[in-house]
């Protein structure tokens, strides 16, 4: 009897051991840790996130603590987090130490725009978290929903359609997405061909490089479309109506997280952009 309850007590001081080892408060500062942490089960652990995060819809109502994606570390500490997600490179050394002296764990995760990078920020912020099970768990369902997104785009055999992808801020900040950003590789992934490979990253927008493109389809988030004052407004700017996008009216938006985050929701990204290639290009 007294061996029993000696047992007991071992594997009862094990299991608080365990909890006590989960963190209980989380600050997230991208989009993509945001929606990872939640769908490793760890919603209700969210204290507070960044500007960035808008999936699930209850994130909305959580506190921001950056504002133009800058942050203080009296912002974060205001929220007693046992542990910060961030991504590589984002928080200042300054900040990093601040929060090391206060006894707050921070992990700076990379992210790398692929199908292998989308499954291993899984397994990062898994084991940031914790529960690395869950993660490899999280992560094998993303590669057999992924996969069968990209299987069902080659069984189809389409054409591959030419896309310029413009980040709008109005009409005095526009950018598009060259090779080796994570919007080359998205829409690669979705059957289509980025028209951009003169350089990478972003780079300003210009009308000579628009007709010098000349893509099948222009792709922005929502918001930058609303922010040129919609399709009808970019159709009538500079260089758009000589492309043969802007002769067939092929303009796509689409929800910005979702295309850029390459986390758990990458088959719905690839799906839902491939949907709207197939719809507003034609086939020869």
């Amino acid at each position: 009897m007294i061996r029993f309850i000696f047992i007991t007590l071992l594997v009862l001081r094990s299991m608080s051991l365990l909890a006590t080892d989960a963190p209980q408060r989380i600050i997230t500062l991208s989009g993509a840790l945001t929606e990872v942490a939640d769908a490793l089960g760890f919603g209700k652990n969210i204290v507070a996130v960044d500007v960035t995060s808008e999936f699930p819809a209850y994130v909305k109502q959580l506190p921001k603590v950056s504002r133009n994606r800058s942050l203080s570390v009296e912002g974060l500490m205001a929220y007693r987090p046992d542990i910060v997600l961030a991504p590589e490179g984002d928080i200042s050394k300054a900040i990093q130490s601040q929060l090391k002296a206060a006894g707050i764990t921070l992990v700076n995760i990379k992210q790398e725009y692929s199908v292998k990078g989308a499954l291993q920020f899984i397994r990062t912020v898994a084991a940031a978290l914790q529960v690395p099970e869950k993660g490899q768990s999280l992560a094998l369902q993303t590669e057999k929903e992924v996969n069968a997104e990209l299987e069902k785009i080659r069984q189809a055999k389409r054409k591959t359609p030419g896309v310029l992808f413009i980040y709008a801020r109005g009409a005095g900040a526009m950018s598009v997405a060259g090779k080796g950003s994570n919007m080359d590789a998205l829409i690669q992934l979705a059957g289509g061909k980025n028209v951009v490979q003169e350089f990478s990253d972003f780079k300003p927008y210009s009308t000579e490089a628009m007709i010098r493109a000349n893509p099948d389809a222009i792709l922005l988030f929502d918001f930058g479309l609303s922010s040129l004052g919609g399709k009808n407004a970019l159709l009538k700017m500079p260089g758009i109506t000589t492309t043969k996008a802007g002769k067939n009216k092929c303009v796509i938006e689409m929800d910005g997280p979702l295309l850029v985050n390459f986390s758990v929701r990458l088959a719905t990204a690839i799906r839902e952009l491939n949907r709207q290639l197939v719809q507003i290009t034609p086939q020869p």
